[in-house]
């Protein structure tokens, strides 16, 4: 009796088992038309942390109350620095606006630098970087994985007269420097004072 009884758990034991492996199977096997993903993700989503931390914009309100730098490129563009600000993660983030004052679109050509990394950064400030003059060293702008920048893509241009804000993220100098050039390709360069 006791060796039938064994014989009936244990083929249900191997039922359970097969029944798991199945639905791991058929949940494996599913196609990748993007059918059996849950309704509350929405289509085009990325499930990539990177990827969405990169395509998420950093804040892009500037505070026009005070200005740090204010730079007149050719053709009637001007960039103003509204801010440069250490952050917790060991980066500084520098905010500001950027003016098309002439009568055609602006596209920020060659504003993103001759790296081969960020060709494909275009109409961007990918180029930017930060020059610590006391310790003799240059800062380039951050980037993720995909050798896009973090800082703002000016997507369409900017429309004769208007303005855009902008943003660049740049590894943080050592806590004593106060003070950096902010250069753009093809812009003059302007010293600003880092805050916190």
């Amino acid at each position: 009796m006791r060796a039938a009884m064994t014989r009936i758990r244990f083929k249900g034991a191997a039922a359970a088992a097969a029944a798991v492996a199945m639905a791991v199977v058929l949940t494996a096997c599913g196609g990748d038309d993007g059918a059996d993903e849950p309704a509350s993700k929405p289509q085009g989503s990325s499930s990539s942390s990177s990827e969405q931390e990169s395509e998420k914009p950093a804040p892009d309100e500037v505070d026009e109350s005070q200005i740090l730098a204010t730079v007149k490129g050719s053709n009637g563009v001007e960039v103003v620095v509204n801010s440069a600000a250490r952050e917790s993660g060991g980066f500084v983030t520098v905010k500001g606006t950027v003016t098309n004052g002439s009568d055609q679109s602006f596209s920020a050509d060659g504003w993103q630098g001759g790296e081969q990394e960020l060709v494909n950064n275009h109409a961007s400030v990918a180029g930017a970087s930060l020059v610590d003059q006391q310790g003799k060293k240059r800062y380039l702008i951050l980037r993720d994985t995909d050798g896009k920048c973090l800082c703002t893509r000016f997507v369409g241009g900017i429309a004769a007269g208007a303005k855009a804000p902008f943003f660049a993220q740049f590894p943080a100098p050592p806590a004593d420097t106060t003070e950096v050039d902010f250069q753009i390709p093809t812009m003059p360069t302007a010293t600003i004072k880092i805050s916190g």
